[in-house]
């Protein structure tokens, strides 16, 4: 498969395009004729104003169709358009420019809002997600403007929670830049909120950002660092408190399995069980949920990691009721059994593991780097089955060859 830069730029004009749009939908979008598109695809003229112009309908920048950078991954036209959407807001509200037309609402209107992106980005739906956030984060910030003295913390709280949110999408969508911006801004707001465990949300997911960026040392000591800061006495915890520290401890222990390192993974495993048990039941805070299901089906994933494949299935064989999760953690946690089985040469439970998640949650799928990795594990195991479940992959749109170097640390 050649690589973008070896295409030509009327090749990536086209690919860009997809199947969605038709040349004479682009015309139309863009204002230019249809013989000008045409001419742009076949590569017999290309004008620097027409460029700029397809560029901003196709939501990419000028060097990804001049073959000079890849478009991310797994990206359509409205994905990459509320990138782009995302991305302004981000840095337009981080310097203090909202827009005019921005009118402040209530606190209880804003915490809906925040709500309604959560389950949608829990339920896989990131550009739908992304989409509420981009004009939410305007919102935010023009109430915290003028918000009275005795709801600022809890308006700049609100603020926060959008910045997390965006650097979460962003970070899932690929667009790692703009998650290490979005993620910094959350920081600052959480840091006016009078909210440590808000603060320590917030540095979960800069480590989260560390880790899809494969940078594993920082993102452990980020992730350890912040599990300690907020250790609170158990006789005394909050269920808030340990829904935030058992999932840091989590977090931790996972960052340690990509490591390769079972003794401190298998501690901090130890630790999660303690903290869901002591729950005894999931419970969502902040946009994050945690208990003993969680912890559960956490180890699944760790264990697959280290290369422990008996004891993963030995834990999957464990786990009979996954309903309290979010379905996004419901198919992390099939993708990571899938893989146990595929470790296995347990094909055929592995393929209908895996295929049970593309056809039930295509959105979320095609975001994620474990179902190629599954079918390349299977390889020639299966036949009939395997080729259904290629199919589904092939019918997911993804951008064309571009998956990370190290799919493992991309996870």
């Amino acid at each position: 498969m050649p690589q973008w830069s070896e295409y030509s730029t009327g090749q990536r004009l086209k690919i860009l395009r997809g199947k969605r749009y038709r040349q004479a939908d682009v015309a139309t979008g863009t204002g230019l004729s249809i013989v000008t598109v045409q001419k742009a695809e076949q590569d017999k003229a290309l004008s620097l104003p027409t460029l700029l112009t397809l560029a901003a309908f196709l939501g990419v920048d000028t060097a990804v169709i001049l073959g000079q950078q890849a478009p991310r991954r797994a990206m359509e036209h409205d994905d990459r358009m509320m990138i782009r959407a995302l991305s302004c807001a981000v840095h337009d509200i981080s310097a203090g420019m909202v827009p005019e037309t921005e009118e402040p609402s209530t606190l209880e209107e804003l915490r809906q809002i925040t709500d309604h992106a959560w389950a949608l980005y829990w339920k896989g739906h990131y550009s739908e997600a992304g989409a509420i956030i981009a004009p939410f984060l305007g919102e935010a910030a023009a109430t915290l403007h003028t918000a009275p003295e005795d709801q600022r913390c809890a308006a700049w709280g609100v603020l926060a929670d959008a910045y997390r949110i965006g650097a979460y999408v962003a970070n899932l969508m690929g667009s790692r830049d703009l998650a290490y911006a979005a993620i910094g801004h959350a920081r600052e707001a959480a840091s006016h909120a009078a909210d440590p465990l808000r603060e320590a949300l917030v540095l979960s997911g800069r480590a989260w950002v560390y880790l899809r960026d494969a940078r594993l040392e920082d993102s452990f000591a980020l992730a350890e660092r912040a599990a300690v800061d907020i250790e609170p006495r158990f006789s005394k915890a909050t269920p808030e408190q340990l829904v935030v520290f058992g999932s840091h401890v989590n977090f931790a222990a996972v960052v340690a399995s990509r490591m390769g390192d079972k003794e401190r993974a298998g501690d901090l495993l130890s630790q999660s069980h303690g903290i869901g048990a002591r729950m005894g039941a999931e419970k969502f805070y902040h946009g994050t949920l945690f208990g003993p299901v969680s912890a559960a089906t956490q180890a699944v994933g760790v264990n697959v990691a280290l290369g422990l494949t008996g004891k993963a299935l030995s834990l999957v064989s464990s786990i009979r009721d996954t309903s309290p999760l979010t379905l996004a953690a419901r198919n992390r946690y099939a993708m990571d059994k899938a893989l146990a089985q595929a470790d296995a040469k347990q094909w055929d439970s592995s393929l209908d593991t895996l295929e049970k998640v593309l056809t039930e949650s295509p959105k979320w799928a095609r975001h994620q780097a474990l179902p190629s990795v599954i079918v390349d594990k299977v390889g020639s195991g299966s036949t009939a089955q395997l080729r259904r479940v290629a199919a589904l992959l092939d019918a997911a749109p993804r951008a064309t060859g571009f998956a990370p170097a190290n799919r493992r640390t991309a996870l």
